[in-house]
Order: C-alpha cells, then structure tokens, then sequence
C-alpha cells in the first residue's frame, strides 16, 4: 500500500480478539456504538473539568486567596507535576499488567473516580493553619491530585488504541474527545469565577471551594459512566507482560511516539502558560476584565470547532502536512495580535482564529497517541497501550509543569504584587503572554516534520 505526506499508510495489522470483557467484537467487524463515543469523549469531560480548573485557577488561588508567596507557589508547581509525572510510566505498566474481567483499563476507573474527585476539592480548601502548614497542605493535595490523575487518564488513554483499529473511528473518538476537552475548559474557566462569586456570596475561600465540590461530583459521575459504557477489543498478541527495561528501550525507539512525545509536551508547555497568564494579561495589560471570560475559554472552546473541523482535515492533508499548515497559519496570527490590543474585539476576533487552528492540533494528537500503538506493534510485535499511553501523559505533565512554572518564576522575578501592580510585572506579563506561544508554536512545526508513516489496522 502507498504512504502519505502526513503518518501515512502502511501494511495492514491483523486485529486480534477481545478478551477481559467477554466481546467478540473487532476493529475490522461491527463499528463501534455511538453510546461508546459519546461515553468516551464525556470521559476527558471529566477529568478536564476539574483538571482544568486547577490549571487555570489555582495559581491565582494560591497567590489571591490562600496568600502563598508566589515563587514558593512556581516551585511547587514544577517540583509536584515533575513528581507526579514520574509516575506515569509506573501506572503505564501495571496498566498493561493488569488482567481482570472488566479488562485493563476499566477498574481503574472504577476505583480511582472518587478519590480523584476527593482530591479535586481538597487543593481549594485553605487549612487553619499557618503559612508552613499551608505550603504543607497545598504541596501534599497537589502532588496527590496529579498522582490520581495519573491513575484514572493514562488508562483512559490507553483505552482508545483498544477500543477500535478503525482509523476513521480513531479519528471520529478522538474530535468526541477533543469536544470534551473544549466543553470541560469553557465550564471551568467561563463558569468558575461567577460560581465562586454566587456560592461564596463575598467569601472567595469558601466558593472556591463549594465550586471545586460542584465540579468533582461531576467528575466522578462521568468517570463512572466511561467505565460503564466503553469496552477493550483489542488486546496484544501474548498473554504475559514484558520486562520493564526492554519494554521501556522500545517505547524510546519508537519514532512516532517520540514525535508524539515532545509535540505534546510543546502543545501543554504553551497551553499551561496560557491558561496560568492569561488572568493577569486581560487585569494588568488590556485593562479588560470581562475578557478573561472570554480568553480562558477560547483557549479550548474552540476545540468544539477544531474538532468539528479536524476529521476530513486530517484525512486530506495527512498528520504530518495538516498539522504544520495550521501551526504555521497560527504562529502568523500571534505575530500580529499584539497591533490589535487597542481594539478588544479585533484582539478577540484574531485570537480565537489562531485557537481555532491550534485546536486541530489536539485532535491531531489524540489520534496520533492512539496510532503510536500500532507503530509499535507493526516494529515489535506487541501493543503496549498502558506504557505508551503513559508517555503521553508524561508528556502532557512536564508541558503543563514547565508552562505554569515559566509565568510564576517570571512573576517571582518582577516582585509581582496583587495590592501594587508594578510597571515592571505589568511588562513582564506582556512578555509572557507572547513570548513562550510563539516559540512553542514554531517548535512543534519542527517537530511534527518528523512523524513516520504509521501503518494502518483493519479497514478505514
């Protein structure tokens, strides 16, 4: 068979049968249920929604409400998503280890939902304590949280590659979850302040933390539904796990999921600084509070027209070209957006175009973690859903870690301070806002010039 431009199609792979949850289904037989996609993509709902708020709101929590110096603050960030991140491919592995009869993605959801969401509250809560015990207390709930999340979104990952070798349906879940990543991020970012506002009425502790409790028991309901409602069928070839060193030396060989890899961990570098700057960029330097309502979910709200957008995209452009013309049109974009910050609507008009084109690249990885497992079953001769998937949400941790810790270091630096906003940090949030998106973007254009051929499971 021929190849594309853009991960292109190679030979055939042989779909193997299901097993650990009794289907017989198959890649290459019945299409996979509309009630799967929807449960599926309702899943990074879940974890996004809560995730996101952290992302988003726990900096300006941590500085504005609980009182925490600020370069302790950017500290703790790096050093616990760091933490945390290490674990992915541990959690990888037990994953790819596990055998049960609901099979091996599905009892981490089952048991990892409540806790996730328990812990999804306690970063907002502000202890009794004094500033030692407090650090104390955000430092432990934060790495704990990462921890969780690690547990319930690496098998959840790893569940796609197993859910169907499709890759129209690969690419057709992946916008699904495109779609609930977009949903999570507007609801938490749009929907958080006014919620602290209502539940707190005056008391921003206290509607943080009523809102942090709302959208847990969000979470968990819809963790709870992708474990009722997505089944695995597709596993490896071999019943018994690898050893850990071979296992991990081939996931490292792996040209795609390298690609993936570090394409992802640009993307999370440049949507965590983003997200964590984006609060003081509209206070200090537009002037425009009721814009913050607006950015912060444009940065993933429009991942609903991305991902809309991005299925025959990607099929007729390819991984590989189509993710390049759309990072190259952005970078373009964020070149000319400062000349519009005297004009708020234009600012926003020429922002959400360059979200929107940067939103296909999400969906692009999404498909592109799942074809990372058929690449390397097509190289050596097993799947390995749980460790690759984990290297993505490595991948996706260290992002996220270095992005938020790059806008709190360059705060630290400054000496920001809420009560006296300086000309100094007012600069310094300038710079940040557009300095660190415009390397990113020109970085992935690099990266994404080296994706392979990927081949090709089962009928299109």
């Amino acid at each position: 068979m021929s190849t594309h431009t853009g991960g292109g199609i190679a030979a055939p792979i042989p779909v193997h049968p299901a097993a650990g949850d009794g289907s017989t289904t198959t890649a290459a037989g019945a299409a996979l249920p509309w009630r799967a996609k929807i449960s599926y993509g309702a899943g990074d709902f879940a974890f996004g929604l809560c995730w996101n708020m952290v992302g988003a709101f726990l900096l300006y929590f941590y500085t504005d409400v609980a009182l925490l110096p600020v370069g302790v603050v950017g500290t703790l960030f790096l050093l616990s998503r760091l933490l945390d991140a290490g674990i992915d491919p541990v959690v990888g592995l037990l994953v790819d280890r596990t055998r049960s009869r609901w099979g091996r993605t599905r009892p981490y959801f089952l048991y990892g939902a409540v806790p996730f969401g328990l812990f999804s509250v306690a970063v907002f809560y502000v202890p009794p304590l004094g500033d030692t015990g407090k650090l104390v207390w955000a430092g432990a709930t934060f790495i704990i949280l990462g921890l969780l999340f690690s547990v319930v979104n690496i098998p959840y990952s790893a569940l796609l590659p197993m859910m169907t070798g499709r890759q129209r349906e690969r690419v057709q879940v992946s916008s699904l979850r495109s779609a609930g990543t977009a949903l999570s991020v507007i609801f938490a970012t749009a929907g958080t302040m006014p919620l602290v506002t209502a539940l707190g009425g005056g008391d921003k502790a206290r509607g943080f933390l009523l809102t942090a409790l709302l959208a847990a028991g969000v979470s968990v309901a819809l963790i709870l539904n992708l474990f009722a409602n997505c089944r695995e069928v597709i596993h490896d070839r071999g019943d018994e796990p690898p050893a850990t060193l071979s296992a991990v030396a081939n996931m490292v060989r792996n040209r795609a999921w390298l690609v993936v890899f570090l394409f992802t961990i640009l993307n999370f570098i440049r949507f965590g600084a983003v997200l964590a700057v984006t609060a003081y960029f509209a206070l200090n330097v537009l002037h425009q509070p009721w814009m913050i309502s607006i950015l912060l979910p444009a940065i993933s709200g429009t991942l609903l027209i991305g991902s809309a957008i991005a299925p025959p995209y990607l099929r007729r452009f390819g991984m590989r070209q189509g993710n390049r013309l759309v990072l190259i049109a952005a970078t373009g974009l964020y070149l000319v957006l400062p000349l519009a910050e005297g004009q708020p609507w234009l600012f926003l008009a020429i922002y959400i175009l360059a979200s929107v084109l940067i939103s296909v690249t999400m969906t692009a990885i999404f498909a592109m973690a799942a074809e990372t497992v058929d690449y390397h079953e097509a190289h050596f001769g097993v799947r390995h859903e749980g460790l690759l998937s984990a290297g993505i949400s490595l991948s996706t941790k260290i992002g996220m870690a270095l992005g938020g810790a790059v806008i709190a270091y360059g705060l630290a630096w400054v000496d920001y301070n809420p009560a006296a906003v300086s000309d100094g940090a007012v600069h310094m949030v300038h710079a940040l806002y557009y300095v660190p998106a415009l390397l990113v973007l020109v970085l992935q254009i690099i990266c994404i010039s080296f994706y392979p051929a990927i081949p090709k499971r089962g009928r299109a």
